[in-house]
């Protein structure tokens, strides 16, 4: 497989021109571009990038090459990727390995391609591309300095490799930020997910009895997002923490096997496979939505759905009809894929700019540290948290206070007045 170029020109234009759109949204990660530029971190580091191929990650990529650095661009998901933009970052001359509709094999064979380039970091959504250097591409790993993860699955993929003592170089879980976890998962995720839905269906929430499973940071969003439209939600979750929240917020909360007697739309969260299975679609209303907003395709057991379908139809674009032998119809989503970027634009460049910010700031850290790191998970540290928070601050307008020198002495001392 050779690198993406589309041939064409309008739709490299076009990409280009969605890029420079997200680029004016995107201030704090601008900033950190323009002082790439001028200091040049990253000279001679290669760099392969697994992420969704779309104008925000187009502009963290230009941002990391402004900094001196050669990067590969795959996808993270068969259908995550704009093409155009795509091709607008080919016609640049950057290695581009990605085409929506990717079948398993030429994913696998995009992310080989891009490993290829000798990697010093490693840019995931998900932690394939780490996944495939351990197991298929040990000879590359001495090579290897670090590397970011993206993505709360990833990050739990990352943190059972390093507690095994299989993980072979230090990782930060870039997901695991305050300034991308809280907005990235909670407004982006939110925001996203009901667009990809509504582009999908144009179903009218208000009314409607959602049930999101999972709470979570993208749970959390999810659930405030379709109460905003008027939807009544109930939250499924195994945590007895977040399921108190969840209660405490005002949902209903209560198991899937009682939710899914109920539900109009469900929308999976969770990171984890089979949360709706063979007995939850059995006991689903007809013509019950059904849609993940998790990163790997497998929250929703499909293969067990169409193995009681007497049939399954496409009703249109990204809507699969499961009929089952009671006559109910089940609509499924984006292959119970991503819904919010197989079926819309994904996270809105507001809130990819402090996600990207830490991003890029990380893979500084990476270069400058890794070599010194053990080979575990790491925090951002909470420096750059600090700096991505303040500089979106300054983007925004937004002026705060300071401690005086008294208050601060008092927050550190152990003899507090009263």
């Amino acid at each position: 497989m050779k690198p993406h170029i589309i041939k064409d020109i309008t739709l490299a234009e076009d990409g280009k021109q969605r890029i420079e759109w997200a680029r004016r949204h995107m201030p704090v990660l601008q900033s950190i571009r323009e002082r790439f530029e001028k200091e040049r971190p990253l000279e001679g580091i290669n760099i392969v990038a697994c992420l969704h191929v779309t104008v925000e990650t187009a502009n963290l990529i230009t941002a990391l090459r402004a900094g001196g650095a050669n990067i590969a661009l795959t996808a993270s998901n068969p259908l995550s990727t704009q093409d155009d933009v795509a091709a607008a970052l080919a016609s640049e001359g950057l290695h581009v390995f990605a085409v929506r509709g990717e079948d398993e094999k030429e994913y696998y064979e995009c992310l080989e391609e891009a490993i290829k380039i000798g990697p010093h970091v490693t840019l995931d959504d998900g932690a394939d591309t780490i996944a495939l250097l351990h197991s298929e591409h040990t000879e590359l790993l001495p090579g290897v300095i670090g590397g970011c993860e993206e993505t709360t699955t990833g990050v739990i993929r990352l943190r059972a490799m390093a507690a095994d003592g299989a993980l072979a170089y230090p990782v930060i879980a870039v997901n695991d930020a305050d300034t991308k976890m809280m907005f990235d998962n909670r407004y982006g995720t939110g925001q996203s997910t009901l667009h990809g839905i509504m582009n999908a269906t144009n179903v009218l929430f208000a009314g409607k009895t959602v049930v999101v499973v999972g709470y979570g940071w993208c749970g959390r969003g999810v659930s405030m997002r379709a109460k905003g439209l008027g939807a009544n939600v109930v939250v499924v979750e195994v945590n007895p923490r977040k399921a108190l929240e969840a209660a405490m917020d005002g949902y209903r909360v209560m198991p899937i096997a009682d939710a899914a007697r109920i539900g109009d739309l469900f929308i999976t969260v969770t990171g984890d496979t089979s949360v709706i299975r063979k007995e939850h679609f059995e006991m689903m209303h007809d013509q019950a939505i059904v849609a993940n907003s998790g990163h790997f395709n497998v929250e929703l057991d499909l293969p067990e759905l169409s193995s009681i379908a007497v049939g399954i139809n496409e009703m249109k674009e990204d809507v699969m009809e499961y009929v089952l032998a009671n006559g109910n119809r089940i609509y499924v989503l984006a292959e119970g894929r991503l819904v919010n970027l197989a079926s819309a634009f994904g996270h809105p460049p507001e809130v990819m700019d402090m996600s990207f910010a830490n991003q890029a700031l990380s893979v500084r850290y990476i270069v400058e540290h890794g070599n010194k790191l053990d080979k575990q998970v790491y925090s951002v540290p909470s420096e750059i948290d600090e700096e991505v928070a303040s500089l979106k601050l300054d983007a925004m307008g937004i002026k705060i206070d300071k401690l005086t020198a008294e208050q601060d002495e008092y927050l550190h001392s152990w003899t507090m007045g009263t």
